[in-house]
């Protein structure tokens, strides 16, 4: 047997054994009790997040399904200032799914959550009948503790406030598009996903009072992020396009593609909202980490709106604001 059966999903024998010989060794599950019990010995908020995950293809170049679920929710809870550390993960797997691929993915979770300092407690599998799913598809949910003293809202957005971003754009969205679609570039565009609690702790311990808000910019981009939260404070946002970090490679394959490298996804980068007077000293420390090297101030809060415009490299000035529709689908 070396395929997804729908006796896996069937609460019996197989899909005991499924569990017992793949999920709970790979996640190091001491039991498989209905509910987990975990310890929150910490003071402050609890914070917690859910989502799902249902890229295609499911391996792409820098990463794959797996750890894009355990990232992805990861980086929920650490943007609003929470400490991750409790996960659980629910599959919706097709039958037929290989299993060598299930393996594949089950070891991805496990090594992203060990480097992300979180533990998956509980979880949930389904098997749907072939041709009514994708292969797999990856629901999780995390749970964190804020810190007494953090307390991020667009609402303490003020004009003056500088923009950052802690690395270049567009990288998950085109490593996603050119293994579904056969392109190849030179050098290859790998995916960013990756945790950004470490970075985003370090980033708190020493600069909570002046950070007024994070998010990270996954579907719709950086220029769908910025617009939320323009809207969110009441605030008008100018970014500079020639501040934002951009590959080569992946601007080529935009200018290719015609895409807007603001609106590519990302898995591995936050934007941060921050006081103007910290603004450097915050940039240099987040430059120190392997995770902000790219960092870059890209903009400031120029007055009340809730617009977001573009200083274009040739002087001029557009209005950005969200997409209609999906501009590449499939992304996380």
């Amino acid at each position: 047997m070396d395929r997804i059966l729908l006796g896996h999903g069937s609460g019996g024998k197989l899909m005991h054994d499924l569990i017992k010989k793949y999920i709970a060794p790979i996640f190091e599950l001491p039991s498989l009790m209905d509910s987990a019990i975990v310890s929150l010995n910490h003071s402050g908020k609890v914070a917690i997040t859910t989502d799902s995950y249902t890229v295609s293809p499911i391996f792409f170049p820098g990463g794959d399904i797996g750890d894009l679920a355990i990232n992805g929710t990861v980086n929920d809870l650490a943007v609003v200032g929470a400490m991750p550390l409790y996960l659980t993960v629910g599959f919706i797997l097709e039958e037929g799914f290989p299993l060598d691929n299930f393996e594949r993915v089950l070891s991805s979770i496990s090594s992203s959550a060990k480097k992300a300092g979180v533990k998956i407690v509980a979880g949930d599998t389904k098997v749907v009948d072939k041709g009514k799913g994708d292969g797999i598809f990856i629901n999780t949910s995390g749970i964190g503790i804020v810190p007494d003293g953090i307390d991020l809202s667009p609402q303490k957005i003020e004009v003056g406030d500088k923009v950052i971003i802690s690395g270049s754009i567009g990288n998950h969205g085109i490593a996603v598009m050119s293994e579904r679609n056969d392109f190849v570039f030179d050098p290859p565009v790998l995916s960013d996903t990756r945790a950004l609690n470490g970075l985003i702790a370090e980033l708190l311990k020493q600069f909570a009072p002046y950070v007024k808000i994070m998010r990270d910019p996954t579907r719709g981009g950086v220029a769908t992020t910025l617009k939320e939260l323009a809207l969110e404070s009441n605030k008008n946002i100018l970014i500079y396009e020639k501040a934002i970090p951009v590959h080569d490679t992946v601007k080529g394959a935009c200018d290719l593609l015609g895409l807007d490298p603001l609106y590519v996804a990302n898995e591995g980068i936050f934007v941060a909202i921050v006081k103007s007077e910290s603004a450097e000293k915050i940039l240099q420390l987040m430059r120190s980490h392997s995770f902000g090297e790219e960092s870059a101030i890209i903009g400031e809060v120029t007055g009340e709106g809730g617009k977001v415009l573009l200083k274009t490299l040739i002087g001029g000035t557009r209005i950005v604001d969200m997409l209609p529709g999906e501009q590449l689908p499939r992304i996380c």
